[in-house]
């Protein structure tokens, strides 16, 4: 057992956690990293990449299908699910790995165990039960992250009840499924599956399915996924569900009324519970609001010289508020004099189904339900060349504008490549720009992109191709 001493010690090598640890050596502290299980946390080896690996399979298939709209003779589209599932295995290792070097470039120690806090500025690692080492530090960082949340009744069990880490595993591709939850994780397994050839139903509690993002672009999806084959209910409740031998009867309500499904397997896509248990938290001054941590604008939790990042802190849960948060948070332990507080406002969120759905800001409801007068501009994909040449015309782009000062309240789009695009808004807001400054921006044609001015204009009745 081994005692030593750190300038920072940072629990969890998530994405939130590894950031912050490769900016506390940038800015010349000693610093420790513990990791339970890998580096690169359930984003890299379990969410945001290896669903992408499977989601670009999934879009190939889709190509695949059209290939008569682009000249091409027909094909027998057939695939091998153990082969598509090592694929994104060998990804997700491949950037686990890529991190562990980071690690090493930036002399960064990782203890590889489970720590907890023990007393002022010491966290205590194990490893298999037993002590491995005693680590000081004058500031800790929580990174633990988050787990999926499982409805009582319906809890994992691997085999016909899946959370997104069986979803990503399957031994067999299943003929049909219910994916319980449309948020992102939901979106995004449903599209996969009914894009590799899946019956596949969605259920939502609330009233529209991708309840976060503007109205319109949910409304547009939706009929969009319908169009595909989908089923989509939304404002049921999930009662029960009975295991059979080899598929599973769910019973959901809508207005009072039962209704029983049965299908092969089904995917929980509920939200997240952090990972606060098991982490020395009593007694301390952490406060934990709905099994998340409560911190200040720069990370702080209530205890001195702990703080709190990434999906163990509030909303929204996403890798690239974790990591951006990490930076703050180590900047101003520096001391550094340009640290800003992070507006969650300008933070992008992006799905990668298909189409993808990406949005950044205020939604027309509440930029309204704020108070502001808003103008909005539309620009549909259909009016755009490239998306048709690239056989993408279903897509609308969506902006919304403070009518008083020209702000750019919030940007919504939906359609091929909305999720690289979507940082073009990002930056506008982040500079403050107005409507003037992206009316004069110039776009290069032909591209998706031009849909984004195209909106901008809209929202000032100036549409040039619509």
């Amino acid at each position: 057992m081994a005692d030593q001493s750190f300038d920072i010690v940072i629990l969890g090598g998530g994405p939130g956690g590894y950031v912050a640890a490769i900016r506390a050596a940038q800015l010349g502290m000693k610093t420790a990293v513990v990791e339970r299980e890998h580096l690169g946390g359930i984003c890299l080896n379990w969410g945001c990449i290896p669903t992408k690996a499977l989601l670009r399979t999934s879009e190939i298939s889709h190509l695949l299908h059209t290939l008569p709209d682009f000249g091409f003779a027909p094909v027998d589209v057939k695939f091998d699910i153990d082969k598509v599932v090592k694929r994104s295995r060998a990804v997700a290792k491949q950037l686990s790995d890529g991190v562990g070097y980071l690690m090493r470039k930036n002399k960064i120690t990782v203890f590889f165990g489970s720590g907890k806090l023990a007393g002022k500025q010491t966290l205590a690692v194990e490893k298999d039960g037993k002590p491995l080492a005693t680590l000081k530090a004058p500031h800790i960082v929580l990174a633990t992250g988050a787990r999926a949340r499982e409805l009582p009744g319906i809890e994992r069990d691997g085999k016909l009840i899946w959370t997104y880490k069986d979803a990503m595993v399957p031994p067999a591709m299943p003929k049909s499924l219910l994916v319980i939850g449309s948020g992102a994780i939901g979106i995004e397994f449903a599209s996969f599956y009914r894009n590799m050839g899946a019956e596949v139903t969605v259920v939502e509690v609330l009233p529209r399915i991708l309840p976060v993002e503007d109205e319109e672009i949910s409304t547009f999806a939706h009929k969009a996924f319908e169009k595909q084959g989908m089923k989509i209910m939304t404002g049921v409740a999930v009662k029960a569900a009975k295991k059979n031998a080899q598929n599973v009867t769910v019973t959901v309500e809508t207005g009072g009324k039962a209704q029983e499904i049965t299908i092969d397997r089904v995917i929980s896509a509920v939200g997240i519970v952090g990972n606060v248990e098991n982490i020395g938290l009593e007694g301390t001054g952490v406060k934990v609001d709905r099994t998340h941590v409560t911190i200040d604008e720069y990370c702080r939790t209530g205890e001195p010289g702990v703080y709190a990042i990434g999906d163990l802190v509030g909303p929204p849960w996403l890798a690239h508020k974790a990591m951006h948060e990490g930076v703050i948070c180590v900047e101003k332990i520096a001391g550094l004099n340009d640290v800003h507080p992070m507006d969650v406002r300008n933070i992008p969120g992006c799905t990668y189904c298909r189409p993808q759905v990406a949005s950044v800001g205020l939604t027309e409801a509440k930029a309204k339900e704020l108070g502001y007068d808003v103008k909005v501009g539309r620009f549909p994909f259909i009016g755009n060349g490239k998306a048709i040449a690239m056989g993408e015309p279903e897509g609308l782009a969506k902006t919304v504008f403070d009518a008083k000062t020209g702000e750019l309240l919030g940007a919504h789009m939906v359609g091929a490549e909305v999720t690289e695009m979507i940082q073009g808004y990002t930056i506008a807001r982040t500079l403050e720009t107005t409507e003037a400054e992206l009316m004069r921006t110039v776009f290069p044609h032909p591209t998706i992109s031009e849909t984004m001015h195209e909106a901008v204009l809209a929202a000032y009745g100036r549409t040039l191709h619509f």
